[in-house]
């Protein structure tokens, strides 16, 4: 029936309720049909090669040359796509995925590059070039005419110097010639250099030049008003003119190394004014000229680069695609004939028709005439563990991937994740309004899925809210879903269906002037129950806390045992898969038991106290037996049951026998105690029967191989009896410290599933925790921010209501959606990691990591886009 059952749950839900069944091959391909074989499952993506050359160095393998030719490509095509951002080109995206193209095509792609790269180095080396000389003529250009001043200024006899003693930063100095430059009315001859600076080096310039010629130089300097570029880097810098007058040789050797010093660039600049005003006119010719042949050389640039963004995303799939190739070749062996190239890989057993028939169309493709030979292989590894996803169970996957990959063939808590994750987030998130926040952002990332992939943004929080969308989408829905049963809106109630309580023996006044109420089932109750959730009277009543604290307490206990109930049988589809009895019997009976016998047994005692007792009234409910003053509880009731006590009965005023009955229902003492007995017995039997059994067997094979050697070799001489007393001594001797580890292993996974049980229950009140933490930060919201501003009135109420809803809005959404549903989340998480899964879930597996393109390029394109 099991069996059955495991089947019809595998043929519906395929590899995500179980992994892929995996099979060790052997593949034998031509040397000439090798390359396309591998290229075409590169395509398909299902198959993993393991490495035949471990010990070999990566530089010492057959295929190493390519592989370099193929960096080569690489580098070069990443200093066109440099090349090509830096100008703003748009890089042609068409979405198109070509094929790897064959090895004799590597010849053509090289040629393209080099010829590409060569032209586009040589374009920029002639542009910094050109760049270069218009920049000297430039600044040529501004020290023949801000020097003119200068020369204008010394014609009429004076020098006016800038620099200005260190000591007296205020004054400016007007210095004619050393000691009284003009002797009988003529000026004494002045030598002078000019040139152009950095303007941020110009204080220390001038500091330099007075403390190292001794205030017997002049400097006049003036700002270039624009910005110049800097050939090199591209950058735009500023810079000024400055001229330097000095008599005599000594003094020039010293100011010329002070600006080279500076790196100060120094001009020619003719003395007399002829001079100047033709060379400036040369200067001027040639900027022309200059900026004609820079216009000419940007716009070859420019078509060059547009050229290649149209290419470039193609050339990059298929340099990428060679490559990959060539380093799976790498993996490959030999074979002594060096024809044939031997590989082995894991396949899924259902896709090896499909592999077979892509190493048909790869060998075609070559031209073989030797077909490619793929042979499944017996082995003692395990194979890796592959659950086929799709974009809806993409994400769910990853949640339990994250905790550990599955060992293989073992039972996939993926597809109940899928339910139990977002309804379990939702006993904590129950909200309409906060809920549907949720389902709404989830919905348009659903909704606009392709656009959005389509950005490939490198944004991490993002990306992750993104792979999420179904995950958000069904928490959201989930949310409202209980936010309709708790019937919890921002913090307030839906009245859809009316309310079934009626205020009794109160006046208007005195509803008025109290506020908020608690509700007496015994005066105020109609009759009936409420159609659906919670009625919304609750909302206003002052006893609401204490009514939704017992409602949802129990409700959290209930969720979480059935949970942990489900994760023990889950555990069984194992045992009955890889046929061990022994499990079956030594653990899953004597834990379904345990958990059944005790709180499951709770779990039941509290849907009989719900639906014998109710709240006593003197019409619907006349009988206090049956009312809520003589209902025992649970938790009490629980702990004497574990004790074995009796419940004492009640007196009133030490007289009157109390009416109440201490027992649910008929024998229930009796029913109890066989149940602690038995939940009791079931520790030993965790513990002793699996080493117990497990000896017998061990010491009936035993027997048995004895029995035959002695049938097979008759009667034993002496030695021969020697001979075999060593060697059963030997073999005991590894069977007790295999039997100490059984022991260890078993008394370990014994404590940990007893005291796991009261642990794991007890942790599932988190789901109450946190719904009622989340309820009454959402009410605190609601009365200290957004209740203020509906207080007000008028012109001036609307603008701070205004104000209030936007504040409301924001804390809203930043505390009770992100913050609190992060919390909510990371409780659902460790609730399915460890109360849920460590009921059947080893974890031990290994990812299965195909051979593939699409990851391949994929992992590429995000190392790019984080490197950028």
């Amino acid at each position: 029936m099991s069996a059955a059952l495991e089947s019809v749950l595998e043929a519906t839900m395929g590899s995500l309720f179980r992994s892929e069944e995996m099979t060790l091959c052997q593949l034998f391909l031509q040397s000439e049909a090798a390359y396309a074989c591998v290229s075409e499952l590169g395509e398909l993506g299902l198959v993993q090669f393991r490495d035949l050359n471990p010990d070999v160095n990566a530089f010492q393998r057959k295929f190493v040359n390519e592989v370099r030719r193929c960096d080569e490509m690489e580098r070069k095509l990443r200093y066109l796509e440099k090349e090509i951002k830096k100008d703003g080109i748009p890089m042609l995206d068409t979405g198109e995925n070509p094929e790897a193209p064959q090895p004799r095509e590597m010849i053509d792609l090289e040629a393209t590059f080099e010829k590409l790269e060569n032209e586009l180095r040589e374009v920029n080396q002639n542009a910094e070039a050109l760049k270069r000389n218009f920049l000297e003529l430039t600044e040529l250009k501004h020290i023949l005419r801000k020097t003119q001043v200068f020369f204008d200024e010394a014609e009429h006899g004076s020098v006016v110097s800038q620099m200005a003693d260190p000591s007296r930063e205020e004054e400016q100095v007007t210095l004619l010639g050393e000691e009284g430059l003009r002797a009988g009315g003529q000026a004494l001859k002045l030598g002078f250099v000019a040139g152009v600076i950095l303007r941020e080096r110009i204080p220390a310039f001038e500091r330099m030049l007075w403390r190292a010629c001794r205030g017997n130089v002049f400097l006049r300097q003036a700002e270039i008003e624009t910005p110049l570029e800097d050939p090199s880097t591209g950058d735009q810098v500023f810079k000024s003119v400055f001229i330097i007058f000095f008599q005599g040789d000594q003094l020039k050797t010293r100011v010329k190394k002070i600006c080279e010093g500076f790196r100060a660039t120094l001009y020619p600049c003719p003395e007399a004014p002829a001079d100047r005003r033709e060379m400036a006119m040369g200067v001027m010719t040639r900027i022309e000229d200059l900026n004609t042949v820079l216009g000419q050389t940007q716009d070859h640039r420019h078509r060059v680069l547009v050229a290649a963004a149209k290419n470039i995303k193609n050339w990059f799939i298929k340099v990428r695609k060679i490559k990959a190739i060539y380093h799976t070749l790498n993996l490959f062996n030999l074979d002594v004939t060096q024809k044939c190239l031997i590989a082995e890989c894991w396949v899924p057993v259902l896709d090896i028709e499909t592999i077979q028939q892509a190493l048909r169309r790869g060998t075609e493709r070559s031209g073989s005439s030797v077909p490619p030979i793929l042979n499944r292989m017996e082995t003692f590894e395990d194979p890796p563990t592959y659950n086929r996803t799709n974009k809806f169970t993409k994400g769910f996957q990853a949640l339990i991937d994250a905790y550990g990959v599955a060992s293989y063939r073992e039972m996939n808590p993926a597809p109940y994740t899928i339910i139990t994750f977002p309804f379990l987030f939702a006993v904590m998130f129950g909200d309409l309004g906060h809920g549907m926040l949720m389902f709404a952002f989830a919905a348009w990332m659903v909704l606009k899925e392709k656009p959005l992939a389509a950005q490939k943004t490198d944004n991490e929080i993002w990306n992750i809210f993104f792979g999420g969308r179904y995950i958000i989408f069904l928490m959201g829905l989930f949310s409202m879903y209980t936010g309709l049963i708790y019937n919890d809106v921002f913090s307030k109630s839906l009245n859809l269906f009316g309310s079934h309580w009626e205020i009794r023996n109160l006046t208007s006044k005195d509803v008025l002037d109290n506020g908020v109420l608690p509700i007496n089932p015994t005066w105020d109750y109609v009759g009936h129950p409420y159609p659906f959730g919670m009625d919304p009277i609750w909302q206003l009543a002052e006893n609401k806390i204490i009514f939704l604290n017992s409602y949802k307490m129990k409700i959290s206990i209930i969720f979480g045992i059935i949970h942990m109930l489900f994760g023990v049988v889950v555990g069984l589809f194992n045992h009955l898969y890889f046929k061990r009895r022994l499990n079956i019997i030594c653990e899953f009976i004597p834990q379904i038991l345990f958990l059944i016998f005790l709180f499951f047994y709770m779990t039941i005692l509290m849907f009989i106290k719900w639906i014998k007792y109710a709240a006593p009234h003197p019409i619907n409910n006349p009988d206090v037996t049956t009312s809520s003053f003589c209902a025992p509880s649970v938790l009490i009731t629980f702990i004497n049951m574990v004790l074995f006590k009796s419940p004492e009965e009640k007196d009133t005023e030490g007289t009157k026998k109390n009416p109440c009955d201490p027992w649910m229902y008929g024998g229930q003492n009796g029913l109890q105690m066989l149940l602690v007995l038995v939940a009791l017995l079931c520790i030993p039997w965790m513990l002793f029967a699996k080493p117990f059994m497990m000896m017998q067997e061990r010491k009936k094979k035993h027997m048995q191989d004895l029995n035959t050697h002695n049938t097979e070799n008759g009667d034993l001489d002496g030695s021969g009896a020697v001979q075999a007393q060593g060697q059963v001594q030997g073999g005991h001797k590894e069977e007790e410290e295999d039997m100490a580890e059984v022991m260890i292993h078993q008394g370990i996974h014994t404590i940990e599933y007893v005291l796991g049980s009261v642990s794991h229950t007890a942790s599932y009140l988190r789901l109450w925790a946190l719904s009622l933490a989340h309820a009454q930060l959402s009410e605190v919201l609601w009365n200290m921010v957004l209740r203020n501003g509906l207080t007000q009135g008028g012109g001036l109420g609307g603008i701070i209501l205004w104000a209030l809803f936007a504040f409301w809005a924001t804390m809203t959404v930043a505390i009770l959606v992100l913050m609190e549903g992060l919390s909510a989340f990371l409780h659902t998480l460790r609730l399915h990691w460890v109360e849920f899964q460590s009921k059947f879930y080893l974890g031990q597996g290994y990812s299965f990591t195909p051979f593939s393109f699409e990851i391949l390029l994929e992992t590429a394109q995000a190392t790019s886009e984080a490197a950028d």
